[in-house]
């Protein structure tokens, strides 16, 4: 998509585990210019049982606010919207279920994103909304089901890190009578410091600058405090302390009343207050300052960047290619190949220009387990595509990723193999040929393909005196059918 061909209007939605949030926003003069939101406090998290089900409660809350959500962003380009799901959706049994109606209520496809993933669309975020000096920045994000730690200079994250703690969950764990008492307080600081120990060593301060929180809970502090008159809106050490005290006094959270903190926010607001003080005290932190970007910013920022081919996928293929050191000649080859057959099914797939993209990614990062073993390099190389920290990519796209890769040679996993219907399974078609054509790892001229795929399988026409003079290519093709028929699938030869 060129600049010329941009959405007038482009829209992030976030479902975090407390609140969901939809931001609008247009680009003028290549700058966004946010102009209209909606956010709803869902609590997605507090309806999570200890086995890791979310209940009927809180399900029901998330698809009445994304019905909501979905009559705004109505009419809207699907190019120009991006829906992403946290902590919950990574963790909930039921996800999958939940993710599925979700979908239908928003109208738009929605990814979950892994931790750090989510910790590095927040600092994009932030830092886009603050001075752009190249200072190391800690942005601390409690979101309701995990704390993100992330360190960067100017729009750059080089540290990130996501820790399983948030405001609904340590509210829930820890005040779920409602009770303030010295004890609970003090319970639920030191587990918060016991997850804090564990990245302590690399974020200290002397290892930062300058502070800044972002999100609901930073937000709350930094008004609660400013309107005490406790500081000028930032959060600092002595300011928590004040709070505390505060906390202590009212002994019930229903009895706390605080200028600043809205009623929707008190419910969560002791287990997040709890481990915005542990990162003070074990980080070091005096003041922090509080930042009006975050995550929804952060994918629309990265929204944008896709739109003008400035796409951090890309930069994390290339890195990957480099650091598992890819023979990139040979990845040339398949991703020419894979991408010429993909060309001559195009037509009938649901999925449009991204799954060219998906293709085009898996060509070139298909061999990176060779860097493990070259036994079973297919299977390495899909542990690495889905399990591996790839900046830009969601977990449902590591996923795709990672079963193409797999499905690249030899049997074809009946468990994994989606039905002949679904794009992904052309996609797989198409690189395992042109990862068989190429298997002598030359530039060697190649005859005309002619691929096709229809109800009835996959259909490939080879010359058959190029086949005559390449028995080994023969052979291998005539294996590759039975491949396919041991999958259920029919694919012929002519």
């Amino acid at each position: 998509m060129t600049k010329n061909a941009m959405p007038s209007e482009i829209a992030a939605v976030d479902l975090g585990s407390n609140s969901f949030r939809l931001q609008m926003a247009r680009l003028i003069d290549g700058q966004l210019v946010f102009h209209d939101s909606l956010r709803e406090m869902v609590r997605l998290g507090a309806g999570l049982s200890k086995d890791k089900l979310l209940d009927a409660d809180s399900q029901t809350r998330a698809i009445e606010c994304l019905k909501r959500f979905g009559e705004r962003l109505r009419g809207l380009s699907p190019s120009g919207v991006r829906a992403v799901a946290t902590n919950t959706f990574r963790v909930a049994k039921n996800a999958p279920q939940l993710l599925k109606e979700a979908e239908a209520a928003l109208g738009f496809p929605i990814e979950i994103i892994a931790g750090r993933e989510e910790a590095r669309m927040i600092f994009v975020g932030v830092t886009h909304g603050l001075t752009t000096e190249a200072q190391k920045r800690l942005v601390i994000d409690i979101g309701g089901g995990s704390t993100e730690f992330i360190i960067g200079s100017g729009f750059e994250p080089q540290v990130m890190e996501s820790l399983y703690m948030g405001c609904v969950s340590f509210s829930m764990k820890y005040f779920a009578d409602g009770r303030l008492s010295e004890g609970n307080l003090r319970r639920a600081e030191i587990a918060a410091r016991a997850e804090v120990q564990g990245i302590r060593r690399t974020y200290t301060a002397g290892h930062w600058e300058e502070a800044v929180g972002s999100s609901g809970t930073a937000r709350a502090l930094g008004e609660v405090l400013r309107t005490h008159g406790w500081s000028d809106g930032q959060i600092t050490l002595q300011g928590l302390e004040n709070l505390r005290h505060l906390l202590l006094k009212a002994k019930d959270i229903k009895k706390l009343q605080l200028e600043g903190l809205s009623a929707e926010r008190l419910p969560s607001f002791p287990g997040g207050f709890c481990i915005m003080l542990a990162a003070f005290r074990e980080l070091g932190i005096e003041h922090m300052t509080v930042a009006s970007g975050a995550l929804r910013e952060g994918v629309l920022y990265e929204l944008v960047g896709r739109m003008h081919h400035h796409d951090t996928r890309e930069a994390t293929v290339a890195r990957f290619k480099r650091r598992y050191h890819v023979d990139a000649q040979q990845a040339r080859r398949v991703e020419s190949l894979a991408l010429n057959l993909f060309k001559q099914v195009a037509h009938g797939m649901k999925s449009g220009e991204i799954a060219g993209r998906y293709l085009s990614w898996a060509s070139r990062l298909h061999e990176i387990g060779t860097s493990i073993a070259h036994s079973g390099y297919h299977k390495h190389s899909s542990y690495i595509v889905e399990n591996a920290d790839m900046p830009g990519f969601s977990r449902m796209e590591q996923q795709t990723l990672g079963l193409l890769v797999r499905c690249q040679r030899r049997s074809l996993p009946k468990a994994l193999l989606p039905a002949l219907e679904d794009d992904r399974c052309a996609l797989i078609a198409a690189l395992r040929l042109a990862v068989l054509f190429h298997r002598n790892r030359m530039d060697s001229a190649l005859p005309r393909l002619s691929f096709d795929w229809s109800r009835a399988g996959f259909h490939l026409t080879v010359d058959a005196e190029w086949l005559s003079n390449n028995p080994l290519t023969e052979s291998a093709l005539i294996a590759e059918t039975a491949y396919w028929k041991d999958a259920s699938i029919s694919f012929t030869l002519g």
